[in-house]
């Protein structure tokens, strides 16, 4: 394993774009190592390992963002349970690394509708975030685990923490509630109905979303 790391170490050096790693830092994204490689060079250097649970262990242990990405791809989905992803979900450090593990790893797998179920009920922010991240990412790739979930409890969850002090909670459940909208007009009315409050607000980031959502769901004329 560890020749194999250090292959990849080499393989991020040879791939390392220092402008695209000083922007993230400027955007607030920090790593103790982060090698600038975008995520579809990622996708090409994963294909050159192997599918494997210790090797992906060994990754997300590290602090370099690189690593912790190629973990979410190199972990098999069938090993993966659900004591697992109650682990790595607390252990997610950003939002980034929140995106590509929910994309490359917790959407694949087959109880990802109890992991929702479980972490948009959960009392940790950063926990329920993810919860409602991976609900947006079941119904952008519309798997029917979906409809295995309490979606109109999540859906009033989401709405309360539209008014939560945490940006990223916010972010995660705005997004969530967007695809849901779509996915059934009695979803949008709902939605729409839940968030007059924030119409009136004075929260300026509050009247953003209400614009934002209700943009999406009302209908204009041709």
């Amino acid at each position: 394993m560890n020749e194999i790391l250090q292959q990849i170490r080499t393989d991020l050096r040879r791939s390392m774009n220092g402008i695209a790693s000083k922007s993230m830092r400027e955007k607030g994204l920090h790593y103790k190592l982060n090698f600038g490689v975008d995520v579809p060079r990622l996708r090409e250097l994963s294909k050159r390992y192997p599918i494997d649970a210790q090797l992906a262990e060994l990754l997300w242990r590290q602090e370099t963002r690189e690593l912790k990405i190629l973990a979410t791809m190199l972990y098999p989905v069938h090993e993966f349970d659900m004591d697992k992803a109650d682990e790595w979900v607390k252990e997610i450090p950003n939002h980034e690394i929140r995106e590509q593990v929910s994309m490359n790893l917790f959407q694949k797998l087959d109880f990802a509708d109890k992991l929702v179920q479980k972490w948009t009920d959960s009392k940790d922010e950063e926990v329920r975030t993810s919860g409602y991240w991976l609900f947006a990412r079941l119904l952008i790739v519309k798997s029917g685990l979906v409809n295995k979930t309490n979606q109109n409890e999540i859906m009033e969850k989401m709405i309360s923490d539209l008014s939560a002090g945490s940006y990223f909670l916010r972010l995660s459940a705005q997004r969530a509630l967007t695809f849901l909208g779509r996915t059934a007009e009695s979803f949008s009315k709902k939605i729409l109905d839940g968030i007059q409050d924030l119409q009136t607000s004075g929260d300026a980031a509050k009247k953003e979303i209400f614009d934002s959502l209700s943009f999406e769901f009302t209908d204009f004329p041709d």
